[in-house]
Formats: C-alpha cells, sequence, structure tokens
C-alpha cells in the first residue's frame, strides 16, 4: 500500500485548491473529499475521475459530482489539461490519448497515484467519466488500460475511434501496435461496466465536421454527421464485439454536459453496489 502523506492542509479536504501534477507541472487537478474523511481513520474512498470538455470547467464538474461523492464515500478528481499545450491555438491534443510525444493517460494515472498517496483509495481502479472532449479521451483511454478501470461513461464524443481493425488509428485501431506498441485487450475490456450518454437533441455539427482540420482524418464522418449517430454506432461497434454497453439519451437535452449527469451517477452508484 502507497504510504500516505501526512499531513493533510486545510485545502486539501471538501473541494480543494488546484494542484500541479507533479510528473509534469503542465497539467494540474482539484478535487472533492468528502467531509466524513478523517486523515487518520481506517475508512477506505472509492474514486472517481471526471474529465471536462474543450470549454474545461474541471472544476465546475467537480463541484457536480459533490452529492454523489458524500454519498458513496468517493473521492473526486477532476485534472485540467490546458489549452496551448503543443502550440498556442491547441484545444483538442488532450483527446487523442497521445499527441506530440505528449501521453496523456500517463499524465493522468501519475494524478492519479498523487491522489492514492494522500488519500485512503480503495482500489488501483478507479471510475471514469468525460463529455465532449473528456468523451473522446475516456473512450480511448479505455482501449489502453481498462485493467485500471470500475467503470467508464463515454459522454458525446464527436470523433469517435471504433473497434475497427482495418482502419488506422484514430479512425480504428488497426495500427495500434505500430503506433503505441500494444495490443487491444479486448477480454479486458468486456469485463468493464460501460456507459455511452448523451442528449437527444445533440446534433449540431459545426465542431465535428471541419475537413480541413490538420485533425480530420478520411472516415471519421462514415457513420454520420451528429453526435448521436456516431455515438450510436460506437455502441453497435462494441456489442458486436462483445462489449455490454448502457446506452443512455438524455430527453430534451442538446450538447450540454452537465445535463447528463444523472444517468451518470446512477450508472456509477450500481457499479460500486455490485463491488
Amino acid at each position: 500500500m502507497t504510504q500516505l502523506q501526512k499531513k493533510l492542509s486545510y485545502y486539501e479536504y471538501g473541494a480543494t485548491t488546484l494542484y500541479a501534477c507533479q510528473y509534469d507541472q503542465r497539467f494540474s487537478y482539484c478535487a472533492y473529499v468528502p467531509k466524513n474523511y478523517e486523515e487518520n481513520g481506517s475508512t477506505t474512498y472509492n474514486l472517481a475521475v471526471i474529465v471536462h470538455g474543450t470549454d474545461r470547467p474541471a472544476q465546475k464538474y467537480r463541484d457536480a459530482f459533490a452529492d454523489f461523492a458524500e454519498a458513496t464515500n468517493t473521492i473526486i478528481l477532476a485534472p485540467l489539461f490546458p489549452g496551448g499545450i503543443t502550440e498556442p491555438s491547441d484545444l483538442d491534443s488532450y483527446k487523442f490519448i497521445k499527441f506530440e510525444g505528449i501521453h496523456y493517460d500517463r499524465i493522468l494515472l501519475a494524478m492519479v497515484e498523487e491522489m492514492t498517496a494522500k488519500y485512503r483509495i480503495a482500489s488501483n481502479r478507479f471510475l471514469l467519466h468525460g463529455f465532449s472532449g473528456g468523451g473522446h479521451f475516456a473512450h480511448r483511454f479505455f482501449y489502453f488500460h481498462p485493467d485500471r478501470l470500475l467503470g467508464v461513461s463515454i459522454g458525446a464524443p464527436g470523433i469517435i475511434t471504433y473497434l475497427d481493425t482495418t482502419k488506422p488509428w484514430y479512425v480504428g485501431v488497426g495500427d495500434l501496435e505500430q503506433q503505441f506498441g500494444v495490443s487491444l485487450q479486448l477480454e479486458q475490456m468486456r469485463r468493464v461496466p460501460v456507459q455511452m450518454v448523451i442528449g437527444s437533441e445533440d446534433i449540431d455539427t459545426w465542431e465535428i465536421n471541419v475537413k480541413d482540420s490538420p485533425l480530420w482524418m478520411e472516415g471519421l464522418d462514415a457513420f454520420g454527421q451528429t453526435r448521436l449517430d456516431r455515438l450510436r454506432a460506437l455502441r453497435d461497434n462494441y456489442e458486436r464485439e462483445g462489449i455490454s454497453v448502457r446506452y443512455d439519451e438524455v430527453p430534451q437535452v442538446a450538447h450540454e454536459g452537465f445535463k447528463i449527469l444523472e444517468p451518470v451517477k446512477e450508472f456509477f452508484a450500481n457499479i460500486l453496489q455490485d463491488n
């Protein structure tokens, strides 16, 4: 077990301040720690990671899960992947796990390790939710680290990596070993509870069909123009590969991350009850 840091400061309880990740101080995170946490206690806590979208409201997502944290003895970790990392106009690099030599999955896992050094985390596996750009990150992180996940909730990603071995990364996974030196762990992935969640009115296309973008690849729009079409296709893709999916479309909601959180909390709570 990791040797716990002593002594926690006032700012490491409740809604914490933002801390630089010691693995790479360009990135930071905040947390929510339930009110019943005692530094010298014996209770262990679950961990849920909530990944922001392109607008990066990490602290707001942390706060939105405070009620869930209190109800389930769960610590919330909300990473902040700032814009402007690879170039001044960069908003998207974190979404693709590895980008210009930066391994964003390793950065997140380093944040998790820092949390386990501070708090009594029950397991090396954690819950993961991301919306929009965070949904990009969440489903791709799942491909590389299913062994670290208690469950994954994929919220309305616009550009999707399908489990298609005939297509290159990041339309598919055909060259995963050449790109990353790893192979897809489908058997492990099948053991992870998966949710896909989106608003039923999430039909805007202006941000996800920019074909003159340097990030565009042929085939990204093969399953439709909207996030709804593409997420439904990802659900079908997973299920063909033997991965069970809880699929939630929240009525009368557009691309609004804070309005789709109730089914996410329910999904997470069900997982915790079963573990």
